[in-house]
């Protein structure tokens, strides 16, 4: 094939906050373009919201399913290649499995669904199909996180030993769900979000940046899982001690009550020859310590010092900022040049491949179990990861 990627979308409606940043992270690149979508369970919204992304009339869809069995009928190089999946945890799985059946790839936000039995099913279908599933865990797409990545692995830091990983919000300080007109409805609606609430939302992607940058797997963890807000269904604070492989220890806080913080994770790894530091709200800058010469600051830009992964997934030089979209963008552009590959036959190599898949998101689902299970241990003890 030579044009561009056909993209399909389930949710993400014009006043949808995440839709939006789906739309202009998978466009950043020109190898993507939007023909299609069901973006709302209200027809009348998803008909708006298709007219307003100026799709034709026949390619708006009032169900996903009506879309799928659409699509379905037109011409290979017609119809939509892949489908984005941006909806509440709740209607993660049906639309990802019906598109997978169907031949589509499939991009999902996290975690990927609503529950660990779901999750499984996903991998089993993706390893049966071929096809490619990608998962949208934006912290790793992070230019400064892929350097911290290759330092790690290059054995800068020397043997692992702790690392501690934070991601603190304030936005649910108040039960602001009771208000309306805001997402905070679905996200602490056990119905909806699942058996976590903040540990689901945001403690994955705690979690997921840990293990991608230090290439290591968690063991066991024990856990304290709270809701704070009276009369929340779900929690809305946590922490958890961490053991990893390599007998590496961590902890972990997640939280929705830091009341006056907006979106701020921060990941610190040590060795026993030195230290890093990544946080988000200073996304350009990676912090390299050491125990036998000053502090280095690493900044992050198209440069001759940083490894080959941070360099493909660089777009200005330093002292230009790159940012939440980017990062973003960065997944959908590598998670496009290998699908690209797959129907030209072609294997990817291991810098196009690098987005989270499938088997990050059953590890997010187990990791919700765990914490969950782990939270509600009352004694304290240390809960093995559940498989």
């Amino acid at each position: 094939m030579h044009r561009k990627l056909k993209m399909g979308m389930v949710g993400g409606g014009k006043d949808a906050f995440i839709g939006a940043i789906h739309r202009n992270a998978a466009l950043m690149d020109n190898l993507i373009e939007l023909v299609c979508g069901c973006f709302s369970v209200d027809p009348e919204v998803s008909q708006s919201s298709g007219k307003s992304y100026f799709l034709p009339d026949n390619r708006i869809y009032n169900s996903y399913q009506e879309m799928f069995e659409k699509e379905m009928t037109l011409p290979p190089n017609e119809r939509m290649d892949f489908v984005t999946i941006v909806t509440p945890n709740k209607w993660h799985f049906e639309p990802a499995m019906m598109a997978l059946e169907r031949g589509f790839h499939v991009v999902i936000d996290k975690p990927m669904t609503f529950s660990l039995e779901e999750a499984k099913k996903l991998r089993d279908k993706v390893e049966e199909t071929n096809l490619v599933l990608a998962l949208t865990h934006v912290y790793s797409g992070y230019p400064a996180v892929k350097e911290a990545k290759a330092r790690i692995r290059n054995g800068e830091l020397g043997k692992l030993r702790r690392l501690y990983v934070e991601y603190t919000q304030g936005w649910l300080t108040e039960r602001i769900e009771l208000l309306g007109g805001n997402n905070a409805g679905w996200r602490t609606d056990p119905k909806q979000t699942g058996k976590a609430g903040c540990i689901g939302d945001i403690g994955t992607h705690a979690w997921h940046l840990t293990e991608y940058i230090t290439g290591l797997k968690v063991k066991e963890i024990s856990a304290d899982v709270r809701t704070f807000a009276e009369g929340r269904l779900v929690d809305d604070d946590g922490a958890a001690f961490l053991r990893y492989e390599n007998n590496v220890s961590g902890v972990l806080m997640a939280t929705q009550i830091a009341a006056g913080d907006a979106n701020n994770i921060r990941v610190r790894v040590y060795g026993d020859k030195g230290g890093l530091e990544w946080q988000q709200m200073d996304p350009n800058k990676l912090i390299m310590k050491w125990l036998d010469r000053p502090t280095e600051i690493i900044h992050i830009g198209n440069n001759g010092y940083m490894s080959d992964f941070a360099v493909w997934n660089t777009r200005t030089p330093a002292g230009h900022p790159e940012g939440f979209i980017e990062a973003f963008a960065n997944i959908y552009r590598n998670y496009a040049l290998a699908v690209m590959d797959f129907k030209n036959g072609k294997t990817p190599d291991c810098k196009t491949l690098d987005f989270p898949n499938v088997y990050d998101g059953v590890r997010g689902m187990q990791f919700i179990e765990t914490m969950i299970a782990a939270g509600n241990d009352n004694n304290n003890k240390w809960q093995k990861w559940i498989d």
